[in-house]
């Protein structure tokens, strides 16, 4: 038999319902433990007010909201087809010959368009609010700010101390960032008082200093001066380079493959970013396995009775879910796996989990 476009439209419109019911109590909670963690962080700095602790929650919402997308769309199912069987609705429809997979297909729609808006639309949206979530952060609660940006015409670094600041630019880097190539360092004193510049073949990053090789220093007044070695005092360690990587989050889905790119050419690692990228790039096909595994557990327990058995079943799917998936995303960032398969393997083990259940259970 085949599904009518009215009640296409009814299965559509009740799973639409139920997930953006649960996703806003998700959010709600998710924004009241975030505001009481921000509130405790900024507890004795004075800069960081009330307002911009607010401005701070707010802007990180986005990217909590990606993460509690799959759990919505687990626990609206849930709701959606419980709600549905209880009714006696899809019974009736069953035993008027319409297959599981007949009404599933107006869910599984929604997910899978639900999914390309968040890559396409929502995405972007976000890399902008928390880039700028960033800023307020190191600049109200950790009290620096970024140190490194990396673009098409090579590294720069700025690092500072009591006597001033220095600007590092190198066109390679090598070593995971504690060898630079081809380097050129402009030396100020204080904010704007242009000292002098330095050009080195080589600068290495040694404990306290960089040791630069084949320098030659160069005043606004007076001769070159060339040496063999030269040492840059600094304050600066490899994690804290690390740490001032543009992060995943504040870059579109859009802008990451290019920003990729631009990382491997100056020599850094970018798994963590290619990384992100396909897990964006698998939000749909992972919205679509929470929506089968859902029907999975819920049509046959809402039939006889057993929502206590739904209700732990969700919540151990939730849990197991959320536990591998940190697995597999540990061991993509470690390189033990490629990045594709530590992305993709949450979403499309979840789905053939699904579909080979509900093949068993309603077909078999």
């Amino acid at each position: 038999m085949r599904l009518s476009t009215t009640f296409s439209l009814y299965l559509a419109r009740q799973f639409l319902g139920a997930i953006a019911f649960v996703f806003v109590m998700l959010m709600a909670l998710v924004f009241m433990f975030d505001m009481i963690e921000h509130l405790r962080r900024a507890s004795g700095r004075e800069a960081a007010t009330f307002l911009i602790v607010l401005k701070m929650t707010i802007l990180n919402l986005p990217t909590l909201a990606q993460k509690l997308l799959p759990f919505a769309a687990l626990f609206g199912a849930l709701l959606a087809f419980t709600r549905l069987t209880r009714s006696n609705e899809l019974i009736v429809a069953r035993a008027a010959g319409v297959s599981v997979w007949q009404f599933l297909t107006p869910p599984l729609a929604i997910a899978f368009g639900i999914g390309v808006l968040v890559v396409t639309v929502f995405n972007p949206l976000s890399a902008a609010m928390v880039s700028r979530y960033e800023q307020l952060e190191s600049q109200f609660l950790k009290g620096r700010s970024s140190l490194l940006a990396v673009s098409s015409t090579g590294l720069w670094l700025r690092q500072v101390d009591d006597e001033g600041q220095s600007v590092v630019h190198a066109t390679q880097v090598s070593s995971a960032g504690t060898e630079l190539r081809n380097v050129i360092i402009f030396l100020y004193e204080g904010a704007d008082t242009f000292l002098g510049r330095i050009d080195a073949k080589q600068a290495q990053l040694k404990p306290g200093r960089w040791e630069l090789t084949d320098t030659v220093f160069t005043r606004p007044t007076g001769a070159p001066v060339r040496r063999d070695t030269h040492d840059l005092p600094t304050t600066l360690t490899l994690e804290q380079i690390q740490e001032s990587f543009a992060s995943p989050e504040t870059l579109s889905f859009w802008s990451l493959p290019r920003f990729i790119a631009t990382l491997e050419e100056a020599g850094f690692s970018a798994i963590r970013h290619r990384l992100h990228w396909h897990g964006i790039l698998a939000i749909p096909l992972l919205l679509c396995s929470m929506v089968l595994l859902a029907a999975t557990f819920s049509l046959r327990f809402t039939r006889r009775g057993h929502t206590g058995l739904l209700v732990a079943a969700g919540v151990t799917i939730a849990f197991l879910i959320y536990f591998v998936s940190d697995i597999v995303l540990a061991l993509g960032m470690a390189g033990s796996i490629p990045a594709i398969l530590a992305a993709w393997a949450p979403a499309g083990v979840c789905a053939l989990l699904g579909a080979s259940m509900l093949l068993h259970l309603e077909d078999g």
